[in-house]
C-alpha cells in the first residue's frame, strides 16, 4: 500500500478561482441536527455547478426556520471508484468525524428522506464574501485551514477544492461537498498541500487522539458502519494512527492526482 508518509517526487502547485456559500445557523447544537432530519423541507432551486443533484432548500418545525442543501441519493452519478449510492452517507460520516474530534469542518448534516427520496441534509453555509478563497487555500498560518488539511487526511479527501472553502464572518472556516471521501487506498486530493511533511501542531494530535478514542470506544465506529464499509471505517482508525506515529502531514500520492481539476 502506499505510504502517505514517504517523500515523494517534487508535485508542481496548483492554480485555482473561487469558492461557495455558507448557513445561517439560527438553531444550535443538537437542535439543528433534528430540525434538518424531522423539520419540513421545500425545495427552492437547484445548484447547477454541481456535478450531482443538489437542492437548495428551507426546512422549518414550528417557529424555527433554516436554509439547507440536500442531495438525494437518486441524483448521484455513478463513479468507478466508489460504491454506487453511497456518496450521500459518506458526507453523513464526514459530519461525524469532524464533531468527534472537535474540528467543526462540517456544517450539520443528517440522512433523511426528502421531496426525492433519502439524501443527505446539510446545513447551508453563507461564506463571508469578502474572502479571497484562492488566497486563503494558499495560507500556511491559518489554523482552521490546517485543521482542514489534518481531516482530509484523515477521511481521504479525493476532492478538496478551492471552491469547497466556506469562511465565515468572524473568522471560522467550513468546508463542503465530502461525498468522495473515505476510500480504503490512499486518494488524498487537495489544494492544501502547504504543510506536506511538516509536523502536526499541538491542536492536531490533541484532535486526532479524541479521535482515536472514540474510534476504539465504538460509539464512532458504529455510526461511521452506517455509511461506509467496515473496511472503509477500519481504513479510517489506521489512518489516524498512522498520523499519530508519524506526527506529520502526508505527502501527496506519487500514482493518483494529487491536485483535484479543476481545482475550484
Amino acid at each position: 500500500m502506499l505510504d502517505p508518509f514517504a517523500s515523494p517526487a517534487p508535485q508542481k502547485p496548483s492554480k485555482g478561482k473561487k469558492g461557495k456559500s455558507q448557513s445561517q445557523g439560527k438553531p444550535a447544537g443538537q437542535a439543528v441536527l433534528e430540525l434538518l432530519e424531522h423539520g419540513n423541507l421545500d425545495v427552492e432551486g437547484r445548484l447547477i455547478d454541481a456535478s450531482n443533484a443538489t437542492l437548495y432548500c428551507t426546512v422549518s418545525s414550528g417557529g424555527t426556520k433554516a436554509t439547507c442543501v440536500y442531495k438525494p441519493v437518486a441524483g448521484e452519478r455513478p463513479l468507478w471508484d466508489f460504491p454506487v449510492g453511497t456518496l450521500a452517507g459518506r458526507e453523513v460520516a464526514a459530519y461525524a468525524i469532524s464533531h468527534a474530534a472537535g474540528w467543526d469542518v462540517v456544517p450539520p448534516t443528517v440522512m433523511r428522506d426528502g421531496p426525492f427520496g433519502p439524501g443527505m441534509c446539510q446545513l447551508w453555509i453563507d461564506a463571508d464574501p469578502t474572502v479571497d478563497l484562492i488566497a486563503l487555500s494558499r495560507r500556511a498560518d491559518h489554523a482552521g485551514l490546517r485543521d482542514m488539511a489534518v481531516f482530509d487526511a484523515v477521511v481521504n479527501n479525493a476532492d478538496r477544492k478551492i471552491g469547497h472553502l466556506l469562511p465565515v464572518p468572524g473568522g471560522h472556516l467550513y468546508g463542503c461537498d465530502h461525498g468522495v471521501c473515505f476510500a480504503e487506498d490512499y486518494k488524498l486530493r487537495t489544494v492544501l498541500w502547504q504543510w506536506r511533511g511538516k509536523g502536526l501542531p499541538r491542536r492536531s494530535l490533541e484532535a486526532l487522539r479524541r479521535l482515536h478514542a472514540q474510534l476504539l470506544e465504538g460509539g464512532l465506529t458504529g455510526q461511521l458502519a452506517g455509511w461506509v464499509s467496515e473496511d472503509e471505517v477500519g481504513a479510517t482508525r489506521i489512518r489516524v494512527e498512522k498520523l499519530l506515529k508519524h506526527r506529520v502531514h502526508p505527502y501527496p500520492p506519487e500514482d493518483w492526482p494529487a491536485v483535484p481539476w479543476p481545482p475550484v
